[in-house]
C-alpha cells in the first residue's frame, strides 16, 4: 500500500468464492485472478518473451513484484506495441459481447464483429493476416489503416487459387430477341490459367441480368460477357456476337439461388451459374465483377456464402 505509483495499489489478485465450483465442487474457496495467473503461467510455461500492448505496462510491474516474492530468477522479456485501429470498423470488444449476448449479432464469427472467426469465415487467410499485421513492426505508435490493406494482402493470397464464377444480384428476367441457335457458351476457369479448363453454359432466350445494370444501361448495346451483345431492355435485341467497345455485364440462364452475407451483416440475394455447385463448401471463389466470397453452406439448392473483399 505504501508503493510510489498509486495505480499500484489496488492490484487484486485473488478472490473468495464460496459457490460450488462444476469439476472442484467446494474444495477451494481461493481463486487465483488473471494477474496472479500471468505470473505463475510464464514462469512455469517457460515463456521466453511477453507481448503486450502499451497500455499493459503495469501488469509488467505486477508480474515483477509476485517474481520477487515467489523468488523466481529466471524471467521473460516484455515487449510493448500501440494498437493498430481500422479507419472504417468499431472494434470495441464489450459493445460486441453485449450485442451477442442480447441477439443483434448471431455470434462471435458474425462478419461485423471483426473476430479471427469472422474474417476466417469471410475467406480471410491466415497468411494474409499475418503479412499484414507484420508489416507494422513492434513499434509502440499507434497505426490507423484502411481494412482496404488487409484486403489488398489477402487478394495476393487467394487471387490465384480462386475459380471464377458469374453471379447476378437482385436479377432482372430479359427475353433476348432475334437470338440464334446457341445451345451453350464457355468462359475459363480462371482467366490466368487456361489449363484448368472452361466452364460451359446452356443458354436460351431467357436471361437474368443484375438490376443496377438493367437500370444504368436500359436501351443501350451491352456485352453479356463471353456471350453476345443485347440492346438491353425488358424485350433485348440481339446484336451480334464479336466483341465490341460496349458495356460488359453479368448474366445467368436460370442459375440457382444463391444469397451473400455482406461485412455489415445484408444479405444480397441472387442467382449463380449452375456450375457453381461443383465448387465445394469452405472454398474461395471469386463472382466476377462482384468480389470474393467464401462458400459457406448449402440447404436444398440455395447456396450461402460469405463477402471477402473485391
Amino acid at each position: 500500500m505504501k508503493h510510489p505509483n498509486p495505480a499500484f495499489r489496488d492490484r487484486v489478485l485473488f478472490r473468495i468464492s464460496e459457490r460450488e465450483h462444476p469439476r472442484v465442487g467446494t474444495r477451494y474457496k481461493v481463486w487465483p485472478l488473471l494477474e496472479f495467473s500471468w505470473a505463475v503461467d510464464d514462469h512455469l510455461l517457460g515463456v521466453t518473451h511477453v507481448l503486450r500492448g502499451k497500455d499493459l505496462v503495469m501488469e509488467d510491474e505486477m508480474e515483477k513484484a509476485i517474481w520477487d516474492y515467489l523468488d523466481v530468477q529466471r524471467r521473460p522479456e516484455f515487449i510493448h506495441y500501440g494498437f493498430l485501429f481500422f479507419k472504417e470498423i468499431d472494434l470495441s470488444k464489450s459493445k460486441l459481447a453485449r450485442d451477442i449476448r442480447e441477439g443483434r449479432l448471431a455470434g462471435v464469427d458474425d462478419p461485423r464483429t471483426w473476430s479471427i472467426q469472422s474474417l476466417q469465415r469471410r475467406g480471410i487467410s491466415p497468411q494474409a493476416l499475418r503479412t499484414f499485421v507484420l508489416s507494422f513492426g513492434m513499434s509502440l505508435t499507434d497505426v490507423e489503416v484502411s481494412a482496404d490493406n488487409l484486403y489488398a494482402e489477402n487478394r495476393k493470397v487467394i487471387d490465384a487459387s480462386a475459380n471464377r464464377f458469374f453471379f447476378v444480384p437482385d436479377p432482372v428476367t430479359i427475353e433476348v430477341e432475334g437470338l440464334p441457335p446457341i445451345w451453350d457458351v464457355e468462359a475459363p476457369v480462371h482467366p490466368d490459367f487456361p489449363d484448368r479448363g472452361h466452364r460451359r453454359f446452356e443458354v436460351s432466350s431467357t436471361i437474368q441480368v443484375p438490376r443496377t445494370d438493367y437500370l444504368a444501361f436500359r436501351r443501350e448495346e451491352v456485352r453479356l460477357k463471353d456471350f453476345c451483345n443485347v440492346v438491353l431492355d425488358e424485350r433485348a435485341r440481339f446484336t451480334g456476337r464479336e466483341v465490341k467497345e460496349v458495356p460488359k455485364i453479368q448474366w445467368v440462364s436460370g442459375g440457382s439461388p444463391t444469397r451473400v452475407l455482406m461485412p455489415d451483416g445484408t444479405l444480397v440475394e441472387g442467382l449463380a451459374e449452375s456450375n457453381l455447385s461443383a465448387a465445394a463448401i469452405h472454398d474461395v471463389v471469386q463472382f466476377e465483377r462482384f468480389g470474393f466470397v467464401r462458400l459457406d453452406a448449402r440447404d436444398g439448392q440455395m447456396t450461402t456464402a460469405y463477402f471477402a473483399h473485391r
